[in-house]
């Protein structure tokens, strides 16, 4: 793995607005990404792990400048990237791609695969017209399809398939870095093991890097290289996956890694489950101090009113935590 930073943000804010109420003249802010910073490594897998609403799918989304960022800096390759228009980001598409999380509703129904694969290529005139089914089939041939597969539509596939086409589309243009946005948390169990180790091989026959959003830890430990943990729109830790998975620092982290099940009943039993009590606070002006206070049976009176800053307290491991 080459130590070079591929992809940079610094305190990345992205803030939604949610309707006024007629009754109510207060002004809401959601925070759903708020001041978030880390590196990406050319060749690495970075994890991103956290609860449904945490903010993981928004700050992809934001990366990859679908959502433009409230505040902050993005640097892909040391080139500033965060105040781009459209037409100065279309370089940069062709490097940033994204698989989605639903393969039926990211794909175009009124599209054959050919045409899913191959438009990519038109749209950014990578190849002369006489060889884009030619290149669109050695795609698929990549990702577990053939020729057969080409003149028919998403909803003649499984959700496996499905998912196969999406990262086919993203390849199709020949990306160095990928935004896989839960890709295997619609899919059956036995598939998705399939489709991680295909992105696996992808990344190794390609190089390619991957910002990989997910919710099951333990596939996240297998593909990840190091691993961010996200609570309500903060990274709370993030240190490489060997690291995380045997000494977690952060009291939200260790209470995620003990609901991850083990396949020995007898183990199973001896496991310390932690679990969470109190109310999860709302996005919507959060208010001040730790986030994860309500819920934090080490929480002290520093964490009512003051925000912990991620900070390395050991080598490449960085906590936001008032404990350390």
């Amino acid at each position: 793995m080459e130590n070079k930073i591929l992809v940079e943000i610094k305190n990345i804010c992205k803030y939604f607005e949610p309707k006024k109420s007629i009754f109510k003249k207060e002004k809401k802010i959601l925070k759903a990404v708020d001041n978030i910073s880390l590196e990406i490594i050319k060749g690495e897998t970075l994890g991103l792990v956290g609860e449904s609403g945490c903010g993981k799918t928004t700050l992809g989304r934001t990366i990859l400048k679908l959502y433009e960022p409230t505040s902050g800096e993005i640097k892909y390759n040391n080139n500033d990237i965060t105040n781009l228009n459209f037409e100065q980001m279309q370089p940069y598409r062709k490097k940033i791609q994204m698989i989605f999380q639903d393969p039926y509703a990211s794909l175009n129904p009124r599209q054959t695969v050919g045409d899913i694969v191959g438009e990519p290529m038109i749209i950014h005139n990578l190849y002369p017209s006489n060889l884009i089914n030619k290149k669109v089939l050695e795609i698929l041939e990549m990702v577990g399809l053939n020729s057969s597969h080409m003149s028919r539509y998403p909803h003649e596939f499984s959700g496996g398939q499905r998912q196969r086409i999406g990262i086919a589309r993203a390849l199709a243009v020949n990306p160095e870095f990928i935004i896989c946005d839960e890709p295997i948390s619609a899919l059956d169990v036995s598939i998705q093991a399939q489709i991680v180790n295909m992105l696996e091989d992808l990344q190794k026959k390609l190089g390619l890097t991957y910002l990989f959003i997910a919710h099951d830890l333990s596939m996240v430990k297998h593909i990840s290289d190091r691993v961010g943990i996200m609570y309500l729109g903060k990274l709370v830790e993030l240190s490489t996956s060997d690291s995380i998975y045997e000494t977690p620092y952060h009291p939200y982290t260790r209470a995620l890694l003990s609901a991850i099940p083990i396949p020995d009943p007898d183990l199973t039993e001896k496991k310390e489950r932690i679990i969470l009590e109190g109310d999860i606070p709302t996005p919507i002006n959060p208010p001040p101090g730790c986030r994860f206070k309500s819920r934090c049976k080490f929480a002290k009176e520093i964490c009512e009113q003051e925000e912990p800053i991620l900070k390395e307290i050991k080598k490449n491991h960085k906590v936001a935590c008032h404990l350390y």
